[in-house]
């Protein structure tokens, strides 16, 4: 485990997270998501801690309400916010760690725009769109051999959205 910090764009929204080096991040084609580039990191609530910039956020809330999407006032960057699937915790925007702390990021492909169908249910009933496909493993190929890992820690081990599984 490390402690990563990041924070938005003009620097008054500071924060850091204790997840570990190696992290596993979605990617979601949700609506929000998709047009803003997020990279989700789902951290419990005890594992991140805003340093500054609470007076610079503000709240957007759509559909059900369950989701906090905060933002920096100033420079409009989402760093974090309190997610519909993990309301007692956060999710924190990959891209906005500073560099660093992070050895590998691998992304994994999550379906919100059917997120009723791709989520845990409220009586926790297993996903519905699950496989057991490994991301990197279709059609035979790893991500190495489709040209997509790099030197650098924070390339990022993008997958493909056929046939992977929601991770969070």
């Amino acid at each position: 485990m490390a402690t990563h910090t990041g924070g938005c764009h003009c620097g008054r929204v500071r924060f850091e997270v204790i997840a570990p080096r190696v992290l596993n991040v979605t990617d979601c084609n949700c609506s929000v998501c998709s047009k803003s580039g997020y990279l989700h990191l789902i951290v419990p609530k005890s594992g991140f801690r805003l340093l500054s910039g609470e007076d610079a956020l503000t709240t957007y809330q759509f559909n059900t309400r369950t989701a906090r999407h905060m933002f920096c006032s100033v420079c409009g960057i989402k760093a974090f916010y309190v997610p519909r699937s993990h309301p007692d915790g956060y999710s924190v925007n990959a891209r906005c760690l500073e560099e660093g702390t992070v050895e590998q990021m691998k992304v994994i492909f999550s379906d919100g725009k059917n997120w009723e169908r791709t989520h845990l249910t409220e009586k926790g009933e297993s996903l519905e769109s699950a496989v057991d496909q490994q991301p990197g493993d279709r059609d035979g190929q790893s991500a190495g051999a489709r040209g997509l890992e790099r030197s650098n820690p924070l390339q990022l081990y993008l997958s493909d959205p056929d046939g992977y599984v929601l991770c969070a």
